[in-house]
């Protein structure tokens, strides 16, 4: 039984509430990443900001240069564990429709980040993320007046 702590990417790169959106954005670019966890001063989990996020709250509603990340972020963030099964992170991915899934401890401190492409590399896993891409590749109603539920 593989657990996320032996899939988890750890050396993850996070924004503050206060950093501005293109300073997001120049991180994603520069990481090649879709998203970036949002951690309080302690280091915990308090949002998420995601490629879609920045154009579809940043650029299309607000002005990039001076829109705080805690204007665009996903606030409701769906966590793991460190001892969580591959098969119940890919589940839970794909339930709640999300590509990025934070790793966090017991205190909700961030101590990784495991992407749906990080179950596709592994053949071992290759079943799990299939599933879960599969559902997540799944229509979802666009839901404008509630954006904490996408990623």
């Amino acid at each position: 039984m593989t657990l996320l702590r032996d899939v988890m990417t750890t050396n993850v790169a996070t924004c503050t509430p206060q950093d501005n959106v293109y300073e997001a954005a120049v991180k994603m670019r520069d990481l090649n990443v879709g998203g970036i966890p949002v951690v309080d001063e302690s280091g915990r989990v308090i949002g998420m900001v995601t490629d879609r996020d920045l154009v579809i709250r940043g650029i299309a509603e607000k002005s990039p240069n001076s829109t705080a990340v805690s204007a665009i972020m996903t606030r409701d963030v769906v966590v793991g564990r460190p001892d969580m099964t591959v098969d119940e992170a890919a589940e839970l991915m794909a339930q709640r429709q999300i590509r990025r899934l934070p790793v966090v401890d017991e205190n909700g401190r961030l101590v990784g980040i495991v992407a749906l492409g990080d179950l596709a590399v592994r053949d071992i896993h290759q079943d799990e993320a299939a599933q879960a891409l599969t559902q997540i590749s799944e229509p979802a109603r666009p839901n404008l007046d509630n954006p904490t539920v996408s990623y």
